[in-house]
């Protein structure tokens, strides 16, 4: 056995079961040896990138670690954006990258790259694989770290010369994942003693709650205490229940950023208060205790200060607070809450969010949503309704352009029985759209894909048009953007088209029926804007809750038509 059959002898040994990548020169040796290992199945993506994102979809769906694989140089170049979106959205992702030979190191040889220098500051750690022997070890305790604690990405890099030196020694077995410490008993009566006090209690959950939903919702009924969950935390808590108060922050909802307005006890779950939840951070709960349930130590009052610090594992927390928990008596609050829920507006016009509703409405409860990012992320936010945990997959931290598509086939292979649904922009779907090819390779037949076609990049010219004076530049694609029916039928994949209101239900009927895996493109108008928002430096009491009126001007399109000309 060489270094490279030990490689894929220790990833079937983990579990592994799939491995999104691209070959190249430097990681020869590894495909060479992955045609004696048939029970690991190589998804082959026609970027690097997009070998990343479906492999972040594929362990966002199902919980469990996803592994990309590229060769040196370029190739693990190519995986770095998807390295740093992993980082920041707390996914367990294991990237292996083929590097020169070790005595070409630092030579600056042929597709010669610093990988780990590069990843070091988006990664929870990366290695270089200096001998063989180590190789095996190295992996499964690169595993153990990405899946442990607060997850997130690690890079195990090998040179060639490593891949086929022998390996004479033994494949490790799994690591017992390490047990989290319980919340101290101090800190859980610090924030019992504020909840019994509290008149105006609010619960808000981020992705970290994710694998402690039925626990948070089981504390949320306990104490009678509504919920808002984040962009990352949607599907923590059943959008069904009467106690849910919808997304907040920049676009969330008027019930969920008047009620951390007006709380008096702000109790967080598995999140960071990152800034496009929080708005201005001294205009944040201006009137709250904060408690804050958080694993990762260096979270708690980083952003946001923190009155009662409950740092660990959010299941074992939400037991703890749920312990004695007696429905409170407020009904002053609830009828607030009841009044901020009743002035949310759903789109009744044709446009993008006209749009999205009637898919998203279309959704079975198992079915998994992904999004690009943009307009449509946070209408499908806004607008999709979930009933249970990592249904929801979208690139809340990097916001990356690109991610939406291959995280929806990397989610649709981990779950071939259940529909896997994407929302792109005519944009974002530009930047990854090379993986209809992997659609067709691999006979996926669960993607849906729906391109919601503004011919804009819409949400940079939403801020264009609100805070740059209409001075539309460089967002226009309507003169450029392929005719996305004819690309999908290029690539094999069966397209259908709806310009308007009226061809909408048909259309959509047709796409969910294709028994393969089809693309649907939403012609909508190109003004288009998502309300409520929060601007930009304003605090959450100052969302504008509905959209200003227009003032008359000539088509956006030819405003940036003569731009562009000139």
């Amino acid at each position: 056995m060489n270094g490279a059959k030990a490689l894929w002898a220790t990833l079937a040994s983990h579990g592994v079961s799939t491995v999104f990548g691209y070959p190249g020169g430097a990681i020869m040796p590894v495909y060479d040896a992955l045609t004696y290992y048939p029970e690991v199945r190589h998804v082959l993506a026609r970027h690097e990138q997009g070998a990343a994102h479906a492999a972040e979809g594929w362990a966002k769906a199902t919980g469990e670690i996803g592994v990309c694989m590229a060769t040196s140089g370029p190739g693990a170049t190519n995986l770095v954006t998807g390295l740093a979106d992993a980082m920041l959205d707390s996914v367990p992702l294991l990237a292996i990258t083929g590097n020169v030979a070790s005595h070409l190191m630092g030579t600056d040889a042929f597709q010669e790259a610093d990988i780990t220098g590069i990843t070091l500051p988006i990664t929870k750690h990366n290695y270089v694989v200096r001998d063989v022997q180590d190789l095996p070890r190295i992996v499964a305790e690169a595993i153990r770290i990405a899946r442990s604690g607060r997850p997130g990405p690690v890079l195990v890099d090998i040179p060639k010369d490593i891949q086929l030196a022998p390996y004479h020694g033994e494949i490790p077995v799994p690591h017992a994942r390490p047990e989290i410490p319980a919340p101290s008993q101090d800190a859980i009566d610090r924030a019992l003693e504020l909840i019994r006090a509290a008149q105006r209690p609010v619960i808000m959950v981020g992705g970290g709650s994710l694998d402690a939903a039925a626990e948070v919702t089981a504390l949320a009924r306990a104490w009678d205490i509504p919920v808002i969950t984040t962009l990352m935390g949607l599907g923590a808590f059943p959008s069904s229940d009467p106690l849910w108060l919808g997304m907040p922050g920049m676009h969330g909802s008027v019930a969920a950023n008047r009620a951390i307005s007006e709380a008096d006890v702000l109790i967080g779950i598995g999140l960071r208060f990152d800034d496009r939840v929080t708005g201005r951070v001294n205009g944040f709960a201006p009137k709250a205790s904060i408690i804050h349930v958080e694993l990762d130590a260096a979270e708690i009052g980083k952003i946001i200060r923190t009155h009662v610090p409950v740092r660990g594992d959010a299941k074992v927390a939400a037991q703890m607070l749920a312990q004695g928990a007696r429905p409170l008596d407020r009904p002053e609050w609830k009828a607030q809450v009841e009044e901020w829920k009743s002035r949310t507006q759903l789109p009744d016009h044709w446009g993008a969010g006209y749009a999205v509703k009637a898919v998203v409405d279309r959704l079975r409860p198992d079915d998994i949503l992904s999004s690009d990012v943009g307009q449509h992320q946070m209408l499908a936010a806004q607008l999709a309704r979930f009933e249970k945990p990592r249904r929801w997959i979208n690139s809340g931290g990097l916001g990356t352009m690109g991610f939406g598509f291959p995280a929806a086939i990397g989610a649709g292979m981990a779950e071939p029985g259940v529909r896997s649904v994407v929302i792109a922009g005519d944009g974002g779907f530009q930047m990854t759209a090379q993986e209809l090819a992997t659609l067709r390779m691999y006979d996926v037949r669960n993607v849906k894909i729906c391109i919601i076609n503004n011919s804009f990049l819409g949400m940079v010219r939403q801020w264009q048009e609100m805070f740059h004076g209409k001075r539309y530049s460089e967002v226009w694609l309507g003169d450029s953007n392929p005719d996305f029916i004819k690309l999908a039928d290029a690539y094999g994949v069966p397209g259908y088209r709806a310009s308007s209101a009226e061809e909408l239900p048909a259309a959509i009927d047709a796409w969910l029926a294709d028994p393969n895996s089809a693309l649907l493109e939403v012609v909508v108008p190109h003004e288009h804007a998502v309300f409520p928002m929060v601007p930009a430096g304003a605090a959450l009491y100052e969302m504008l809750e509905t959209e200003p009126a227009r003032t008359p001007g000539p088509d956006m399109a030819e405003v940036a038509e003569e731009a562009r000309n000139a």
